[in-house]
């Protein structure tokens, strides 16, 4: 091996670990991710995950005497929904450096995003050579 391939494949090696570490720390914060939402009468407190999923819901002790079942459903809908925007802009920050430069998030990460499209298609074996 010469040396000018090794500084090359070892500059390649380094590369590789630096963005890994990266990707692993990001994904760290990601797993660490929450978001909470409080209504504007103060009422309502929501806190959500990062993929969304509501780890706390809490009430002021007030709330029962003040709004009505609809009213609270639609307060702690509102506070979902509100807490879940955040969490997914503060993912798509963190995610920011990772996009390829030109790619849509939304293509990535949207609703309609396909994972699968993403993985490496099938090859087609070479044609033998027929001498």
């Amino acid at each position: 091996m010469t040396d000018e391939f090794r500084a090359v494949m070892d500059g390649l090696v380094e590369d590789y670990n630096r963005q890994a570490g990266q990707l692993r720390e990001m994904y760290g914060k990601l797993r660490e991710l929450t978001a909470t939402a409080r209504s504007e009468d103060r009422m309502v407190t929501v806190t959500v995950g990062a993929r969304g999923q509501v780890r706390d819901i809490q009430f002021d002790p007030r709330v029962y005497r003040k709004l009505s079942p609809s009213e609270l459903a639609q307060s702690v809908m509102d506070q979902i929904g509100a807490a879940t925007a955040e969490v997914a802009e503060r993912t798509r920050e963190l995610m920011a450096p990772f996009v390829p430069e030109g790619l849509p998030y939304e293509e990535i990460f949207g609703e309609g995003a396909d994972f699968a499209s993403f993985l490496p298609q099938p090859m087609e074996p070479l044609p033998e050579e027929r001498g």
